[in-house]
């Protein structure tokens, strides 16, 4: 009897250790991303003459290097599909960039910071996500 309910009481823990770490790494990762989309999304938001595209390239390789190496932990405990839509829409907004169409990069952003805040939200510990 008692051997069953420290073991149940070793496993609730752990469970809730566990949602913690990764909890605070999404809630992290979500914040820096989101924090870089919305400085690309600034910088978007000028008119089309004073974008300095050289800049643009450059922060979206550091935001796809970092999305990178974020994809590849947060694959351990978050649905993929839902890390290949911010794929995708990196995608959208490089290809897009690089033929200086500011006019279509600003949705994908603005979607990508949508989906970043769904994932979040999502994983949240809280009576919504548990009921």
């Amino acid at each position: 009897m008692y051997k069953e309910l420290i073991i149940s009481f070793i496993i609730i823990v752990a469970i809730i250790f566990g949602n913690n770490i990764t909890q605070g790494y999404t809630k992290n990762t979500v914040t820096e991303l989101s924090d870089d989309l919305t400085e690309l999304k600034t910088i978007m938001e000028q008119k089309d003459e004073e974008i300095k595209w050289e800049e643009v390239d450059k922060k979206i390789q550091n935001l796809e290097e970092k999305w990178d190496e974020k994809y590849s932990k947060m694959a351990f405990y978050i649905e993929h599909n839902e890390l290949e839509k911010i794929k995708i829409n990196l995608i959208g907004i490089k290809s897009y960039a690089n033929k200086h169409i500011s006019s279509e990069v600003l949705p994908q952003l603005n979607n990508s910071i949508s989906i970043l805040n769904y994932i979040k939200e999502k994983n949240a510990l809280s009576l919504k996500n548990i009921f």
